[in-house]
């Protein structure tokens, strides 16, 4: 026992010192807008051509204009290789969560909107939630990632439960299939007052490339409302962390982030 406690504390820390950083380089990250002013009216339309799941959108008033829908984007980055204007580049923050859908949308350069407000000061402290994945393999292994003793949300009094009945919120993955509507709603149902609803991942917002089909995958929007939408594909756990400590109103939560 003693040489075992010895050999841990001699260890290098495990836990990641700042909270929310930026990515890494080997992490491609979400595009997002900048400054630089778009040539669609000049015919380059190379963005919106290489977008598989209809994320960006190209329109001519007076100027060019871009929109970037982050609750549909896959994070593939073609756009931001295509772009010869940089108008699309990359991103690599991890405040992404926001409690608007529309503040995943993206318009002009506009990309950094003034901090939140506290949202939930019942939640300051601890949040318990329910996770339930319908369909995203990916955004299960982030939001596991999230409890690793890498990222350990569990230091801001996070912590998952296997009962709704126990839960603050309810945090869901993947598109939800028709066949999750049901199960869905009842968890909610089950869940005591006051009750978040979380929506993790680009399938979770959108329903991603599934959205229009015949299982009525069309993310979590159709079947309940979400109070916080954390985009990616799949998210980054810090991105999740993110969106988590959003719905606590903590105030690590508010700084830099997509929503005003």
């Amino acid at each position: 026992m003693l040489p075992a406690l010895l050999n841990y504390l001699r260890g290098a820390r495990q836990t990641r010192g700042p909270v929310l950083p930026d990515l890494m380089d080997v992490n491609r990250g979400l595009p997002t807008l900048t400054s630089s002013p778009c040539i669609h009216n000049e015919g380059c339309t190379t963005c919106a051509d290489g977008c598989v799941s209809d994320a960006i959108s190209l329109s001519t008033e007076d100027t060019a204009m871009v929109t970037l829908d982050l609750g549909k984007c896959l994070a593939c980055g073609h756009c931001t290789h295509a772009c010869p204007t940089g108008t699309i580049a990359a991103s690599r923050i991890t405040r992404t969560a926001v409690r608007q859908r529309s503040n995943l949308v993206l318009t002009a350069g506009v990309t950094s909107p003034p901090a939140a407000t506290n949202m939930r000061e019942m939640f300051r402290n601890s949040l318990v939630v329910r996770y339930v994945s319908t369909g995203d393999n990916a955004t299960d292994m982030e939001v596991n990632a999230c409890m690793n003793p890498l990222f350990d949300a569990s230091r801001f009094g996070i912590q998952f439960t296997a009962s709704p009945r126990f839960a603050d919120a309810l945090l869901i993955g993947g598109p939800v299939p028709l066949a999750m509507h049901e199960p869905l709603r009842a968890t909610f149902e089950a869940m005591a007052h006051p009750r978040l609803v979380i929506a993790a991942g680009m399938q979770a917002v959108s329903g991603g490339l599934f959205t229009g089909g015949y299982t009525k995958a069309d993310g979590v929007g159709k079947v309940l409302q979400p109070d916080i939408w954390i985009p990616g594909n799949p998210p980054h756990p810090w991105m999740i962390i993110h969106g988590l400590l959003l719905a606590m109103g903590h105030p690590l939560a508010f700084a830099n982030q997509l929503d005003p």
